[in-house]
């Protein structure tokens, strides 16, 4: 199923995610520089990408949601979809959480704050693996014909439209 929000032949979704998933692992890392060394530059740093995270998911969000929404009703990937964007509006709430909580004193962050970003990453590896078996499983987001000689997407023609493979020598044998 293609993607139906796209720019340059790549859905937007797939894009942006990388960078909230990316901001919010990275933000427990630093907490847990803090707890280690008690440099409140960790936590500052951490309350910063939190913030960003935030804002970045909540972002690619909007597109997952317009992608979501052109599923078709009463399949898997509905299904696997649906509990895919309710996973990461929770992942969002917890660090929204932890966010609200660090804000009086962002260099010090209550065990209430970093426990709210512990469960948030272990549930984001859930709904990333989620968004994996949306992708490489069921095919969602993925242009229709899909292949190894796929001419590009900037091309303009379809998935489908495969170049005829280089000659291969006939005496040799590929794995």
């Amino acid at each position: 199923m293609e993607s139906k929000a796209k720019i340059f032949g790549h859905s937007i979704h797939q894009m942006l995610i990388v960078f909230p998933l990316g901001l919010l692992a990275t933000s427990l890392a630093f907490d847990i520089a803090f707890l280690s060394t008690r440099d409140t530059t960790f936590a500052m740093v951490a309350y910063y990408m939190i913030f960003a995270g935030i804002c970045g998911g909540l972002l690619a969000a909007v597109f997952g949601l317009i992608d979501w929404l052109a599923i078709p009703s009463h399949t898997r990937a509905k299904a696997i979809g649906g509990w895919h964007g309710a996973g990461n509006l929770i992942v969002v709430l917890l660090f929204l959480a932890s966010c609200i909580s660090r804000y009086p004193a962002p260099e010090a962050p209550s065990s209430g704050a970093i426990t709210c970003s512990v469960i948030g990453v272990l549930l984001a590896l859930v709904t990333g693996w989620l968004g994996g078996e949306l992708v490489t499983r069921l095919g969602v987001g993925v242009d229709p014909g899909a292949n190894l000689n796929s001419p590009s997407s900037l091309s303009g023609r379809p998935a489908s439209d495969a170049q005829i493979p280089i000659a291969q020598n006939p005496g040799t044998h590929h794995a």
